[in-house]
């Protein structure tokens, strides 16, 4: 695994990388960052190139001064692409990565051969993650914007493992898949900026979420990049049933239930992540 620090937008991202052939980016999400990927990326090392950027505010990237969403996110992951000389690459994402792919397609088509997504939050979802029967879900993403909430889960080691774990285990179907490196995602965590860093996009995100909560969103039109969601049967976070409108955000949209895994199905059964993507992408840049 190389690792590099790249500058680009103004900020430095730290990007590791493996593999050679056709480029893929990696983008996690929260409460992740690059490592959540490797797995998947040994797997894959031996038929693309695997970029995985710790996000703005995210593992050992630059940290931001305030609020910073998918749109800024976005921008930043289009000028890495110059910085790094790729002219077109595969999307791979879920979680706040898959908010940050979205407008990415928006941005700069012509830059995605394709987008594979695992679980993450579009306009069509609307008033159903606020929904009654979903608050005990959805109490995190009040909490992240509290200006008390990292020095909170920051107090100690053990705040930090109690807060990070606890997602971690909870929205997994395979209780165990970060057993291995929950103490280097504590390590991650605690480094100083970086659970502030993370927070920042669900500041960023509360107006945007509030709209689609209230159904008021802006209409867009559907985005027309080759599209492949796997959508895990087993995430206590988003649930299948909300696949339903994906189509009215993705044109070109191939949607499959990803049986046996939770929110993070490419930690959980990465055997089985790492087939879909290079099935997909395959059949993308065979076409």
């Amino acid at each position: 695994m190389e690792h590099l620090d790249v500058h680009a937008n103004g900020s430095r991202f730290h990007v590791a990388r493996i593999g050679q052939g056709r480029p893929l980016l990696l983008l996690h999400g929260w409460p992740e960052f690059w490592l959540t990927w490797e797995p998947v990326m040994q797997r894959l090392a031996d038929r693309f190139q695997l970029i995985a950027p710790d996000l703005h505010g995210f593992g050992d990237s630059d940290k931001p001064d305030g609020p910073y969403g998918p749109d800024r996110h976005a921008r930043d992951m289009l000028a890495l692409l110059d910085a790094l000389k790729l002219d077109r690459v595969g999307v791979v994402g879920h979680d706040v990565g898959g908010a940050v792919m979205q407008p990415m397609a928006r941005q700069a088509p012509e830059r995605l051969a394709g987008l594979f997504f695992f679980g993450f939050v579009y306009p069509g979802i609307g008033a159903r993650m606020g929904a009654p029967d979903r608050l005990n879900e959805i109490w995190y993403q009040s909490f992240n914007q509290m200006p008390m909430a990292p020095e909170m889960v920051g107090a100690t080691r053990d705040t930090c493992r109690a807060y990070i774990g606890h997602f971690l285990r909870h929205w997994a179907h395979r209780k165990d898949a970060f057993d291995d490196v929950l103490e280097v995602f504590v390590d991650n965590f605690m480094k100083p900026g970086n659970l502030a860093g993370g927070f920042a996009h669900y500041r960023a995100s509360h107006a945007g979420r509030m709209a689609m909560l209230r159904g008021d969103a802006p209409a867009l039109p559907p985005i027309t990049v080759p599209t492949c969601v796997r959508w895990a049967e087993h995430d206590p976070i988003f649930p299948y049933a909300w696949t339903d409108r994906l189509s009215g955000t993705f044109g070109n949209l191939d949607l499959a239930p990803f049986p046996g895994a939770g929110h993070f199905a490419h930690r959980e059964t990465p055997d089985r992540a790492a087939a879909e993507v290079a099935k997909f992408f395959d059949r993308i840049w065979s076409g």
